[in-house]
């Protein structure tokens, strides 16, 4: 099993920033990091920002200009880097990848446990 681990949330002014991580919790034969996903207080998870299977990038119009993902997927790694933050920014954070742990093991989806990330105005 792997787990993925989240890190970098936290309490930030607004136009603050923080850079959250998402890391593999052990090695893995092939690991491919998707992306970000948050949820704010009764609503649905929705799409932050995420990798296409060409690798191209993809943001939620409320993020683009602001936010900037990016991974190493040769270090089972995955980032979000937020600038300008803003209230409405709050939310828990998601990363989420496809993993296999060995060669002969199946590929499959994993989501990390959550970053709180709290922005006051």
């Amino acid at each position: 099993q792997v787990q993925l681990v989240e890190s970098g949330g936290g309490l930030v002014q607004a136009g603050g920033s923080l850079r959250l991580s998402c890391a593999a919790s052990r090695s893995a034969f092939s690991f491919n990091f998707i992306g970000w996903y948050r949820q704010a207080p009764g609503k649905q998870r929705e799409l932050v920002a995420t990798f296409s299977s060409g690798g191209s990038t993809n943001y939620a119009d409320s993020v683009k200009g602001r936010f900037t993902i990016s991974r190493d997927n040769a270090k089972n790694t995955g980032y979000l880097q937020m600038n300008s933050l803003k209230p409405e920014d709050t939310a828990v954070y998601y990363c989420n990848a496809d993993v296999s742990i060995a060669r002969w093991s199946t590929r499959r989806n994993y989501w990390g446990q959550g970053t709180q990330v709290t922005v006051s105005s």
